[in-house]
């Protein structure tokens, strides 16, 4: 069941703008849908909010997200709009502004492990009591159904585009934008997934012919920082035109910072990385005319995050 079936969305219908600079530089037109304007920063109060609306119409009154930040937000936003107790659990990686915006809002926010794996079994523990409900951050169909709104979103505009750009964490955000492709009769449209060196668990896995444990993440873009795909991305893979792209930490920063200038708009290196595709030019893109690139945002960048990313990108160790 879609969410427009019974339900008022707790996302926003975000804006969907050309981005000219970069259509004259490429001789294409490229266009931006912007979901760094949600209310939770991201694209991920999409699908989170859908999965939080239908836990809490079945009952739930305790909604508990392991995350490292914009699911965990997400989730704190739901929760807060539902009225109803929220947990985020997360690793001691997540930067203060994160924690800090979580418990602004009213969650619970509690520090777990060094990882999010160490988070999310502390997350599992407490959904023993049968009042908690799991908020996963990305492998839940209500997750990719409520993502898929984008898409639903840019073909009610009426907009034509011939290939769709997004980065890939565990792959919530792809799996949604290939079923929005798919449920508006555009199965035709290849998607471009994006990740970062060192963060590319959907790339090792396509080129392994199975799903792929990365030992560790190594990327500056610590949102892409899925260890392991979620299987449904992983499945798509074979049934949908994907191709897997990885840049480097570099190249997602310079698009972070590119685009700030051109857009006036902060996102993280997880969303830099889809950027970096259209800003490097990528041999990818050279056989599109009308990329629609997802600007999946990221509330854990600040003006002051972003200085140090411009020092970093001149890092010989980045490039």
């Amino acid at each position: 069941m879609s969410i427009a079936d019974h339900m008022t969305p707790l996302h926003i219908s975000t804006p969907l703008l050309q981005h000219r600079s970069l259509s004259v530089q490429l001789d294409k037109a490229v266009w931006l849908k912007m979901e760094n304007t949600q209310p939770s920063g991201s694209f991920k109060l999409r699908g989170i909010g859908l999965l939080c609306q239908r836990a809490v119409a079945k009952g739930a009154t305790h909604l508990v997200c392991p995350s490292g930040g914009n699911a965990g937000f997400a989730a704190a936003v739901a929760g807060a709009a539902l009225g109803v107790r929220t947990t985020i659990v997360v690793p001691h990686t997540t930067p203060d502004n994160v924690r800090q915006a979580i418990r602004a809002i009213g969650a619970e926010l509690i520090v777990e492990g060094k990882q999010w794996d160490e988070a999310n079994q502390l997350a599992l523990a407490m959904c023993q009591d049968p009042a908690a409900v799991y908020i996963p951050p990305f492998d839940h169909p209500d997750i990719w159904d409520g993502n898929a709104t984008l898409i639903d979103e840019v073909v009610n505009a009426g907009h034509v585009f011939d290939v769709v750009i997004c980065s890939v964490g565990g792959g919530g955000l792809m799996s949604g934008v290939v079923q929005g492709l798919q449920r508006n009769g555009l199965a035709h449209i290849p998607v471009i997934a994006v990740e970062t060196d060192g963060a590319a668990s959907l790339h090792a896995a396509v080129h392994a012919g199975e799903l792929v444990t990365l030992p560790a993440i190594t990327s500056v873009a610590s949102t892409l920082g899925a260890r392991r795909v979620a299987p449904q991305a992983f499945q798509y893979t074979k049934e949908h035109e994907i191709t897997t792209v990885t840049v480097t930490d570099a190249q997602a920063i310079h698009a972070c910072l590119r685009f700030a200038d051109d857009m006036r708009a902060l996102v993280e290196p997880a969303c830099g990385a889809a950027l970096a595709v259209a800003y490097q030019n990528l041999p990818v893109l050279a056989q599109y005319q009308r990329p629609l690139m997802i600007v999946c945002g990221g509330m854990g960048v600040d003006l002051a995050n972003l200085v140090k990313l411009g020092t970093l990108a001149l890092s010989p160790s980045l490039t």
